[in-house]
């Protein structure tokens, strides 16, 4: 990861997103007080404290694509994708358990994951994007927002790390020449109760092209052999409430997570 050159703005900004998420509490959007900020600009701040969570013995170990379906650009206002970092300590695995009131004001989306078996340079094409990829599953991922509103822009999302507070995987399959996961009919179910539904092909039409995007978004994404990437909730998100939640899917592993 490339550090951005400092500015006492994008610094000070940084400070803010680093404290509240620190202490729980909540700090106004960035768009509504500086309305001038561009899209790198924020980038720029959830690098600054991406490189602060490393240097506290954090990792990066993938990257979440979000914004990528009709329905979650529809249900936020925001009509292009945008990403963040997945933390080592943010990462779970199927079956886990969470607490409601360990998030502010949280939400659940149902993914496709696809994990790296090659380093990716971008930008990349399709065929080269499907060539690196050697697993997938079924995910989780937890939303949430330091702004206490998810009345937000783009710019606000991504300066808050894309709202990616949790990522919990499924069990992983190959994947293989022949894959097609825009095929992927996934089903979501809370204590026993349909509540959500989407297919791949939602996702920008096949989920692999969130990935040959984050490919080519920025020269400081580095995509490496092992990382995870998710690839776009295939529904809108549901707010996180205490239950089972339990995703299937046409051809992947079932996902588990169990919420008090």
């Amino acid at each position: 990861m490339s550090v951005p050159k400092a500015s006492p703005l994008l610094d000070e900004l940084s400070e803010q997103l680093r404290a509240v998420n620190a202490t729980g509490a909540t700090c106004p959007a960035v768009s509504s007080r500086f309305p001038e900020l561009a899209v790198e600009d924020a980038y720029r701040i959830q690098m600054i404290n991406a490189e602060h969570r490393m240097l506290a013995g954090d990792r990066i170990v993938g990257y979440k694509v979000g914004l990528t379906s009709r329905a979650m650009q529809q249900q936020m206002g925001i009509h292009e994708p945008d990403s963040g970092c997945i933390h080592s300590n943010s990462l779970a695995q199927d079956g886990s358990r969470l607490r409601v009131d360990a998030y502010r004001s949280p939400r659940i989306e149902t993914e496709i994951a696809f994990v790296l078996g090659q380093d990716l340079a971008g930008p990349a094409d399709l065929p080269t994007v499907r060539a690196a990829i050697s697993e997938y599953c079924l995910a989780y991922e937890i939303l949430d927002t330091s702004y206490g509103t998810w009345n937000i822009t783009l710019i606000d999302s991504i300066a808050d790390n894309a709202a990616c507070a949790r990522v919990i995987t499924g069990p992983r399959v190959p994947f293989r020449a022949d894959t097609d996961p825009r095929t992927e009919q996934i089903a979501v179910h809370l204590d026993g109760k349909h509540v959500a539904d989407g297919s791949g092909r939602d996702i920008l039409g096949d989920p692999v092209t969130a990935l040959r995007w984050l490919s080519r978004r920025s020269p400081q994404v580095r995509l490496r052999a092992g990382d995870i990437v998710l690839a776009g909730s295939v529904h809108a998100s549901l707010p996180l409430t205490p239950g089972h939640y339990h995703a299937t899917s046409s051809q992947l592993p079932a996902v588990h997570l169990q919420v008090t």
